[in-house]
């Protein structure tokens, strides 16, 4: 998926780009490599400890790393080439709003790379409990992947493009690197320890088993800024 988001945000040598959520920083790094010495990547991340982490990965690409509010940006409007926003949609009351600005600090002709789940697409074999268990992780968005493109519209960004992307695991342990529901620490936090143990041994089987299949859809959805 991320390999796909880069062709398709296609950084350039000298730009100035902006990754949101950036997490430890991995993709920031990456940006930074393609952009040069004479660009650079601001990579802003909700979490002070995932910017910790990521400063503390620094590989000398000109990137910075800051604690920052997708719906309150410090920086100037048309300031970016470019902006890039990874699985923060579907955590906000206010995706809209996070839009707005994420086109409020792009330059004009300036492009809006943002990358979301849909975790209605889910599907799985092999194991019980799945929707139970779902419907005790709060996404205030849980659909924000397949409605990036309408929103886009909606804010007046052009040449809007979505492209979906199918993810499928076959053991639980790829599967909790990525999806929350096979990850125990998330599922203490949201799942009661009797429903938590009963879909954790039911997956224990079917992983024993060699049946495992979890798949959903991620959507990376571009557009540019009008006025260039």
């Amino acid at each position: 998926m991320r390999s796909a988001a880069f062709d398709a945000f296609a950084p350039a040598p000298g730009e100035r780009l902006l990754d949101i959520g950036c997490g430890a920083g991995e993709v920031a790094r990456q940006l930074g490599a393609q952009v040069g010495k004479k660009g650079h990547v601001a990579a802003v991340d909700r979490s002070a400890l995932a910017i910790s982490v990521a400063s503390s990965r620094h590989d000398g690409t000109p990137v910075d790393y800051a604690v920052g509010d997708v719906t309150a940006l410090d920086a100037p409007d048309g300031h970016f080439d470019g902006v890039r926003c990874e699985r923060v949609l579907q955590h906000l009351t206010d995706p809209d709003g996070a839009l707005r600005e994420l086109i409020r600090v792009t330059r004009p002709g300036g492009r809006v790379c943002v990358i979301d789940t849909d975790w209605s697409s889910y599907a799985w074999d092999g194991f019980d409990h799945m929707a139970e268990v779902a419907g005790h992780f709060p996404f205030p968005d849980p659909g924000a992947g397949r409605t990036v493109r309408a929103r886009m519209v909606r804010a007046g960004l052009l040449a809007t493009t979505p492209l979906p992307v199918t993810l499928r695991f076959t053991t639980p342990e790829d599967a909790a690197s990525v999806v929350p529901f096979f990850d125990p620490h998330a599922l203490g936090l949201c799942v009661e320890p009797d429903l938590t143990k009963r879909f954790l041994d039911s997956v224990r089987e079917s992983a024993e088993r060699g049946d495992f299949l979890f798949a959903f859809t991620m959507w990376i959805t571009m557009g540019r800024v009008a006025g260039a």
